[in-house]
């Protein structure tokens, strides 16, 4: 289980800059009444981040209402890459609610029409069509849905696997949890569906078998020892294939697989009929540099999963993908209540244009060379950085015991609790717990990024000289 943030306010020094402010012990004493009524009507599970109370947000700042001010790293868990409480996003909601239209189910609306059309506009041509939804679970359950139609409809009754990826997070339904890469996570389920499985990521930081330090090693011989993995999974029965659903990135791990590898997926995928479905919806607009992630790769998506940056603020979702596939149902066969929810829609529809407008794909794809040396300069002097993995904004620190492979999520959740302490919001460590995600709003501006880059510096130091006395 993961390591708790202390209930116990813990002294600071207190400092002020233009960017942070620190003026209280944290968690703030007079909090502790709000955090309490959380732990009493929450389930346990929502106590898992630090305990700062939230007030507001704005643009790369979260403050709480005790006069502390952060620079935000988490992005509100990769949500608000047009910044929070982004001024032309807020207008587009609250225009919207003053219209009167809060909730319309399926029933056309200009709104909607708007922002599918804006959807399709911006991305690939080869992707026809949007189907709007509201959390990332829903679309990535939908593309196993549609995936699994698919093979079923133009190949054969048997043509069901999906195969996704060991360590892949897809959301926390029961589909999505069950094709996700985390054992653990879905232990819950016990009767697995047999024709949803998992195969090794194609990456040398995780699998001895990927190793790019051999001097054999290609993103070619990956492919093909990557099959033997594939061939067992699937009981050799390659035709029977329906799709494959990476996460562009990562997301525990923030780490991408190798480009030559993608390329080869695609065309297997083309030669047995089989989807390849990217799962986008951490890292897509803009975050790592490109609109989507998997792009990187240079190969075409069936289908695209979108979630999170995709209205920097409200709960919406969407399923991108061909008009042959997107249209095997028909009417009133695949709907959602708050598809399209009017607010949410406007909200989105103006962060896309605000994303295009004021090109922070583009920016995104800058700030990497900020991030990229800072981080990596840390892991030169601190021994317990295994790994420093990313693109553009957004990147994942791995913590192991000093001049070890052995991961330490203990370390990990201190360093957040120390960063915290020094003014830098970060969300508590992912994947086994080792991996400190550093993915600012894609509107960070140059000077508070360096700044916050050095806090987190500093709470790496403290908290090596507090482990190992050095």
């Amino acid at each position: 289980m993961a390591k708790s943030f202390e209930m116990e306010p813990r002294k600071t020094t207190r400092f002020e800059t233009k960017y942070r402010k620190i003026c209280t012990d944290i968690p703030v004493p007079e909090s502790m009444p709000i955090i309490e009524k959380l732990r009493k009507y929450e389930p346990r599970s929502m106590s898992g981040q630090p305990l700062i109370i939230w007030d507001r947000a704005d643009n790369y700042n979260v403050y709480d209402k005790y006069g502390n001010k952060f620079v935000d790293f988490s992005s509100g868990v990769l949500v608000a890459n047009a910044g929070h409480s982004n001024p032309e996003i807020k207008k587009a909601a609250i225009d919207m609610l003053d219209h009167g239209l809060l909730h319309n189910y399926c029933f056309p609306s200009e709104i909607r029409a708007d922002l599918i059309e804006k959807l399709i506009e911006v991305t690939p041509a080869y992707l026809e069509k949007a189907f709007l939804l509201t959390t990332g679970s829903e679309t990535t359950e939908c593309a196993i849905k549609l995936m699994r139609t698919h093979g079923q409809r133009f190949y054969s009754p048997t043509k069901l696997k999906i195969v996704t990826f060991e360590n892949d997070f897809h959301g926390r339904t029961m589909g999505a949890q069950m094709a996700g890469g985390s054992k653990g996570g879905k232990a819950w389920i016990v009767h697995h569906d047999p024709d949803i499985v998992q195969v090794p990521y194609p990456n040398a930081f995780l699998y001895d078998w990927a190793d790019e330090k051999n001097p054999n090693y290609s993103d070619d011989n990956c492919f093909d020892t990557w099959m033997g993995f594939l061939k067992e999974a699937c009981g050799g029965k390659l035709e029977d294939i329906a799709g494959f659903m990476p996460e562009s990135y990562q997301g525990g791990w923030v780490q991408l697989m190798p480009k030559g590898f993608v390329e080869r997926l695609r065309k297997f995928c083309d030669e047995t009929g089989a989807l390849l479905t990217f799962d986008e919806v951490q890292a897509g607009f803009g975050r790592t540099g490109q609109l989507f992630t998997y792009m990187h790769y240079g190969v075409e998506a069936d289908i695209v999963c979108c979630g999170k940056g995709i209205s920097s603020s409200l709960p919406l979702s969407a399923v991108l993908g061909r008009s042959k596939i997107m249209d095997m149902y028909g009417p009133n066969e695949m709907t959602s209540t708050h598809t399209g929810n009017p607010v949410c829609a406007a909200a989105a529809l103006a962060n896309i244009k605000y994303i295009v407008d004021n090109k922070l794909v583009e920016r995104s794809a800058s700030l990497e060379a900020i991030i990229r040396p800072a981080l990596e300069a840390i892991q030169k002097d601190y021994p317990v950085i295994n790994r420093v993995n990313g693109a553009g904004a957004g990147w994942g620190v791995i913590f192991t015991k000093e001049n070890s492979k052995e991961y330490d999520p203990d370390f990990a959740h201190d360093v957040t609790r120390a960063a915290i302490e020094r003014g830098v919001m970060l969300f508590a460590p992912v994947g086994p717990g080792c991996t400190i995600k550093v993915c600012p709003p894609l509107t960070i501006d140059e000077e508070a990024l360096k700044e916050g880059l050095a806090a987190f510096r500093e709470a790496v130091e403290v908290t090596y000289a507090e482990y190992y006395g050095k």
